[in-house]
């Protein structure tokens, strides 16, 4: 017991002092806004409309769309974001509730002063948010793409494990999380690296994932106005989180969203007067 008390011991000062040092290493990309006593980090780049909102995966972040949001920077204005508690966002103080991140999101863009209506694209639990958004706020939804994945999310015991492993140093000495977010560019691949050996972002990631199949249940419930294009595409994951994170999968989600965004400015103009 002495002996697995000091390995614990000497894994938890090593996960505080590497964690440390990598917080002064890493550089937001973004801003923060406020969203009602807490803060959530926001990334938003390119001139145009519609203005695309991209929501993450179960434990993603914003780092995960960095194949994916320079593209569509080029044509139009792109967000990305961190959910409460994930990467750089803060959190409120009354827990987790799926149903609450589309009420953020709203506030978010609101308070950031980013205008819609949007095309909300979501990956995998992503996917549920975004939709629910459009089911809530039809007149600021333009067209939704939903970015699904073809494997069974699984994880279980282990994925409840991250936030306790990450603490003690042994997710980080095994690479366990590191090589999720290596088909990432240079900058965003280690940023994401490095959120996902964080206890802080794997407590929230572990709650996200453990009731994901709860969320999508109860989000399938809601109606979505039939006026509101959806989009779906197909992707694979190569882990847990699932990040896209391979230029491919990059390049067909793209393609998807370019089309939706085509779609919704002829629609625009064709209701123009004359």
């Amino acid at each position: 017991m002495a002996v697995l008390g000091g390995l614990v011991l000497v894994g938890a000062t090593y996960q505080g002092v590497v964690t440390s040092l990598e917080r002064r290493e890493i550089e937001r990309p973004g801003r923060f806004v406020d969203v009602g006593g807490y803060q959530l980090h926001i990334y938003c780049v390119g001139q145009g409309s519609p203005t695309v909102v991209l929501e993450a995966s179960a434990g993603g972040m914003a780092a995960a769309w960095s194949w994916i949001q320079p593209e569509l920077a080029a044509d139009t204005r792109v967000c990305s974001y961190d959910r409460a508690r994930l990467g750089w966002s803060e959190g409120s103080a009354d827990g987790y509730s799926w149903s609450r991140v589309p009420e953020d999101l709203h506030t978010l863009l609101a308070n950031a002063n980013e205008r819609g209506p949007f095309v909300l694209v979501g990956h995998e639990l992503g996917a549920v948010f975004v939709r629910d958004f459009a089911a809530r706020f039809g007149s600021e939804t333009a067209a939704v793409v939903l970015v699904q994945e073809t494997g069974t999310r699984s994880g279980g015991l282990f994925v409840r494990a991250w936030p306790w492993l990450a603490r003690v140093g042994l997710l980080r000495a095994a690479g366990t999380l590191s090589n999720v977010p290596a088909g990432l560019p240079a900058d965003a691949s280690e940023s994401a690296r490095i959120f996902l050996n964080r206890p802080d972002h794997l407590t929230r990631a572990a709650i996200e994932l453990s009731s994901a199949d709860e969320a999508e249940a109860d989000g399938l419930c809601r109606r979505v106005d039939s006026a509101i294009e959806i989009t779906t595409v197909s992707t694979t994951s190569r882990g847990l989180p699932a990040l896209l994170s391979t230029r491919d999968q990059a390049e067909v989600v793209t393609q998807v969203i370019r089309d939706a965004i085509d779609r919704v400015r002829a629609r625009q103009d064709a209701s123009l007067p004359g």
